[in-house]
């Protein structure tokens, strides 16, 4: 018996650890959270594969799907074009505010930006066609 439920508990513990691989094992991330009403949202690539999970405003979603080498190119286009390296956060203190993560693993644009206290105004720009290029991603990807 003991045998058995030792099995079982090595199993558990494999499984459970393989799941949060996905949240940490990627090349991209494009991530928005917090608000009054706080939403969650999750874009991770690795390679060509492409995990999306989104919570709030009554909804869950979760889908897993695979990006076009096109795609990966317009992307990492966007970023270096919009100097996503040399983008400026502001370090206001801002509260109750949705905050845009975006790390980028590897590759020129290597680095991890957030706009949790504002994007400094001469960047905004930038920063705004950035996260459009995420957005247009999720909006082609995942139906709600």
């Amino acid at each position: 018996m003991k045998k058995i439920l030792g099995v079982f508990l090595i199993i558990l513990i494999a499984v459970s650890c393989n799941s949060q691989k996905i949240y940490s094992d990627f090349d991209i991330s494009y991530s928005k959270s917090g608000g009054y009403a706080p939403s969650y949202e999750n874009l991770l690539i690795k390679g060509n594969d492409v995990h999306y999970s989104f919570e709030g405003q009554g909804k869950k979603i979760k889908k897993s799907f695979k990006i076009s080498n096109e795609d990966l190119k317009k992307l990492d286009e966007t970023l270096s074009k919009n100097n996503f390296k040399r983008i400026q956060e502001d370090h206001k203190k801002v509260y109750d505010n949705i905050t845009t993560s975006i790390s980028v693993k590897k590759g020129v644009n290597e680095g991890s930006k957030n706009d949790g206290s504002m994007i400094m105004p001469n960047f905004k720009t930038n920063w705004e066609n950035i996260t459009a290029g995420f957005q247009e991603i999720i909006n082609n990807n995942v139906k709600n």
